[in-house]
């Protein structure tokens, strides 16, 4: 051997350095070429191997008897078979553009990362009923499956099974606590508060009132910014520790409760919205105009002459001297100690800090504060009398009490009318909107579960989104806003199809035609900041109406309209017949459902293009049997045309391992990509929304389940639901923006009842308010007051209690065993399903020996069959059933022919 120059060793010398990274490793130098395994227990194999980022060198047939051509090979017999490829110029290295070798059998066909291919932990995939090895691994399929099911391991769905349940109580000290900005209103009008106070999660100078038209804040031209807050506290100020506690009325009532202690002073308010100075109740015309209010929400959107019409509103609206909604405030010091203390108080002033300077007066023989002498922003008392000054210290006897209060509305009022505003009673307000809010729950079906903070949720989360269900009362469109955002006809679902479920049909008809009313000139419904998904997904939402109420004449109605939005799907649909996107979305259509600018041939879209048409097919078979079976066919060839590309997509996309050892298909959430984009098939970068997971898990493949395209016994929508729960879900809950996720339907359509209550605990548990049940958008503080998230809550928590399933009313599915201990019981009184109104009532005597349960549902259209599922808290079967057959895996009684009534008795 010659001697190395000093040039050569040097040039050694720095391409080793080059293949060492940052942190002093050697990165993995890929070789040229990999060997790799494929083995089959299962039946007559055809097919084609397809390499991207590669090329395939050799194929060979290693076990069985078999033919290859090219890239091609055929096996025609059922005995176990193995073939081996040679695949050069590979890209194995971490990162995007590695090797993908697809295995396009004619059926279950997979791909896999050629990286992956390990020995320690080898593609199995025992669905499929075949191995991929790493080249020298001589082991068959069977030992394969026999090594890994010799290792205990489980998925993490079945480790959820074999877990206790969860519950509240078991997630509340490991799940994000989150307070949250409490919003204030009177339902239907966007003149809202804001109440921002300082708390342990979110400390601040002081409270902070926001007056907000919708989503914006009012903004005034005699604030430097224009946009308007008022600062005010009770108390010495932030300390080092938190002593604020808050609850609503009764614990459901938007009428927020605060508790403070400050040393020795304890400081109880009571904040509501109310009018000016006509009583607030169900009979008072209240409301803003849902195109007004609609003009104020964040993202909307207007066709040119929408928004002309919209422009005339404003000009009206402006002009008009309305009375004011008014924010209502009242703070009871008492001094708790032995021995005389200070109270401190500090009335609204402009501004969120100390240090912003605004021109404003504050009148101490009035209490006035005001910006000029007829621009009255807040009148304050102390004890019922004017308070004496803008800032002010009070000393208390031992168990003596002083009053103050504020009386702030949402825009400045003249002087005439704050001496009247400020006659009016703080107690007599109080009163009144406590009896308003109760009216409005009384007027809903009534649900009474034994969890307490459950029932709470259900009532306060109904009148959450009732504030900001804007429009003119009595009659008149409304707009179901979702937070600050427009209505949108995806997110506005779910609280729509809420107030079908508590039997507020009127409610949900008239949100219903917010989209109808805004329905372009062509067809296209659009609200919302570019989305292409609100068509499909509003058409489904009216279907749902329709099946709770059977409403003939408002079918007869909106007819036209929904002919109409369905064409413009189908010619939509017609424009992606190519033959270039065969295979690969072919009669599919394209656009962003969210906001990442993404506008590929999306699942998600076109499972809501296809549910919409089905639904509307399914209306108009009563009213119009020729286009309902126009129509019904073309969703069907939807349907078809969806399968071949989600088939496709699936073939085509890498498998991923699972906590059991084996290992999973995944679909892509377009046609475009190539496997889940989380796993960079391609090189891209597009974490949003505090997530890599945003197009896989939360508008993704699992929306077909949903959609209905796919069934949720589907071996497919199980292998997505396997994966996803490993990939994409802690603690078996989305990240981010969790209630996007579909997949909680989906275990509870499977009967994996302790997964169910898994995501659903976690998920309210880190994204509510603990303790006034508000809802955030996101998991990181993202868009306060979201009743898009509180209504998928509460669509959950509506099929824990009550699903239906063709002709078939499954009860409470998902309701945890501890529901059922001693004592407790459910009732649902006047819900509403597809079959009618619903009433149950459900008791647990364990002491005594036996659960009973009554049902109701004496309608034409009630259910052939009921299933109701009583669940023994410790497990125990029972040793007596009456009233129906029972199944000991799912704990349900059966009960067949079911007349309208039953009553069932389980004894243990």
């Amino acid at each position: 051997m010659r001697n190395k120059t000093f040039l050569e060793i040097n040039i050694a010398l720095v391409l080793l350095l080059l293949s060492i990274n940052n942190f002093g490793q050697l990165r993995e130098i890929s070789p040229a070429s990999q060997q790799v395994s494929i083995e089959w227990k299962r039946g007559k194999t055809t097919g084609v191997i397809e390499v991207l980022n590669g090329e395939l060198s050799d194929i060979e047939i290693t076990r069985g008897n078999g033919k290859i051509k090219g890239n091609c090979f055929e096996f025609h017999t059922s005995e176990i078979k193995r073939i081996s490829l040679t695949i050069s110029s590979i890209h194995n290295n971490p990162g995007a553009g590695a090797t993908v070798v697809t295995v396009n059998t004619k059926e279950q066909p997979f791909s896999f990362f050629l990286r992956d291919v390990n020995m320690e932990f080898p593609i199995y995939i025992p669905e499929y009923k075949v191995v991929v090895l790493q080249s020298g691994d001589t082991r068959s399929y069977n030992e394969v499956e026999a090594d890994i099911n010799s290792r205990g391991l489980a998925s993490k769905l079945l480790q959820i099974e074999n877990e206790p349940e969860e519950s509240f109580e078991s997630v509340k000290n490991r799940t994000r606590n989150q307070s949250c900005p409490t919003w204030l209103g009177i339902s239907r009008d966007m003149r809202i508060f804001q109440l921002s106070q300082s708390l342990e999660d979110a400390p601040s100078e002081t409270d902070v009132i926001y007056p907000r038209n919708s989503a914006e804040s009012l903004t005034l031209p005699q604030l430097s910014d224009n946009t308007v807050g008022y600062l005010f506290t009770s108390g010495r100020g932030q300390s080092v520790e938190s002593y604020t506690s808050r609850h609503l009325e009764e614990n459901v009532l938007p009428i927020l409760h605060s508790n403070h202690i400050d040393g020795e002073i304890s400081y109880q308010s009571i904040t509501f919205a109310s009018l000016e100075s006509s009583a607030l109740t169900m009979e008072t015309p209240i409301g803003t105009d849902f195109l007004i209010a609609d003009n104020y929400s964040a993202g909307h959107m207007f066709t040119e002459k929408q928004q002309e019409i919209v422009n005339t509103k404003l000009l009206e609206y402006e002009k008009m001297e309305t009375e004011q909604t008014v924010l209502y405030y009242r703070v009871e010091a008492t001094n708790i100690g032995q021995v005389p203390r200070y109270a401190w108080f500090k009335t609204p002033r402009p501004g969120r800090g100390w240090w912003e300077k605004t021109s404003y007066t504050f009148d101490k023989p009035t209490g006035f504060s005001s910006y000029s002498d007829d621009s009255i922003f807040c009148v304050s008392k102390l004890n019922g009398k004017p308070l004496p000054n803008e800032e002010m210290a009070v000393l208390l006897k031992p168990d003596e009490t002083v009053t103050f209060e504020f009386f702030l509305p949402h825009s400045p009022i003249s002087k005439e009318r704050a001496m009247r505003l400020y006659e009016q009673s703080f107690q007599s307000r109080y009163f009144e909107a406590k009896e308003f809010w109760t009216a409005k729950l009384e007027n809903a079906a009534q649900i009474r579960v034994p969890e307490k903070r459950i029932e709470e949720m259900i009532q306060a989360g109904l009148l959450h989104l009732d504030m900001i269900t804007y429009g003119k009362e009595p009659k008149g469109t409304l707009a179901p806003l979702i937070g600050v955002y427009s209505p949108i006809g995806t997110e506005s679902s779910p609280i729509i199809q809420f107030y079908c479920s508590m039997g507020l049909n009127d409610l949900a008809k008239r949100s219903l035609m917010y989209f109808l009313d805004k329905q372009h000139e062509d067809g296209f419904i659009q609200n919302f900041n570019g989305y292409m998904v609100e068509t499909g997904a509003a058409l489904w939402t009216m279907g749902e109406y329709f099946r709770y109420t059977n409403d003939e004449e408002w079918l007869i109605q909106v007819k036209p309209k929904l002919i109409k939005s369905c064409d413009y799907l189908l010619n939509w649909r017609t424009r992606n017949k190519t033959e270039d996107l065969k295979g690969k979305g072919y009669g599919m259509i394209e656009g962003k459902v969210a906001d990442p600018e993404d506008p590929y041939h999306q699942f998600m879209l076109n499972a809501y293009a296809y549910i919409g048409i089905s639904r509307v097919a399914e209306m108009l078979a009563l009213v119009d049997p020729d286009n309902a079976a126009r129509l019904e066919l073309e969703a069907e060839n939807w349907k078809q045309d969806i399968l071949i590309s989600f088939f496709n997509s699936m073939a085509h996309s890498p498998v991923v391992p699972l906590a059991s050892g084996s290992w999973s298909p995944t679909v892509a959430p377009w046609t475009e990509a190539i496997g889940p984009r989380s796993l960079f098939v391609d090189e891209e970068p597009f974490f949003s929304h505090g997530t890599f997971t945003t197009p896989d898990a939360l508008i993704g493949p699992l929306y077909l389940v949903f959609c209905e395209v796919l069934n949720p016994g589907d071996l497919a929508a199980t292998m997505m639901l396997n994966y996803h729960s490993e990939l994409y879900f802690e603690n078996n809950t989305a990240f981010s923006q969790p209630y996007y996720s579909r997949h909680n339907w989906i275990q509870l359509q499977q009967g994996l009842v302790k997964p169910f209550l898994k995501t659903y605990y976690n998920a309210f548990s880190a994204i509510a308010d603990r303790e006034t049940y508000t809802f955030w958008e996101h998991l990181y503080h993202g868009s306060p007051h979201k009743t898009h998230e509180e209504g998928w809550f509460l669509m959950e928590t509506r099929w824990m209690l009550y699903m239906e399933d063709g002709d078939t009313l499954n009860l409470l599915p998902g309701i945890p065993r501890k529901w059922m201990e001693d004592g407790k019981a459910v009732e649902l009184n006047n819900v509403v399903s597809y079959y009618g109104p619903l009433s149950v009532h459900v008791n647990s005597h364990l002491m005594e020996g036996y659960i009973e349960a009554t049902v109701r549902c004496n309608t034409d259209k009630k259910p052939g069959i009921v299933r109701i599922r009583l669940p023994h808290p410790e497990g125990k079967k029972p040793i007596k059933v009456e009233g129906g057959s029972y199944n000991d895996i799912s704990e349900t009684v059966t009960i067949a022919s079911f007349g309208g009534e039953a009553s069932v008795r389980i004894s243990f």
